[in-house]
């Protein structure tokens, strides 16, 4: 956890039409002896974005992939089956 005293500053900043910088400070006293920063250049992503998700159990993607392996390997065998 953090301590009562904990404050943080974040910024985001639009560098080009595809990047944006995430700067952040954490200062909490009791926690550190000094504040602390980091920074992420963050770039725009192309197709579909999925929200990741660290769950114990979570079998839902990899099922999903596993089907659509399937599904590809389906299509694989009818293009071979069924040249144009």
């Amino acid at each position: 956890g953090s301590g009562e005293k904990l404050h943080v500053i974040e910024r985001f900043t639009r560098v080009d039409a595809d990047t944006i910088r995430y700067e952040f400070t954490a200062d909490d006293p009791t926690t550190w002896t000094r504040p602390w920063s980091g920074e992420i250049s963050m770039r725009t992503m192309q197709g579909p974005l999925y929200e990741y998700a660290c769950t114990e159990g979570n079998y839902g993607l990899a099922n999903i992939l596993r089907g659509a392996r399937v599904e590809d390997a389906k299509a694989e065998a009818a293009a071979k089956a069924n040249p144009q």
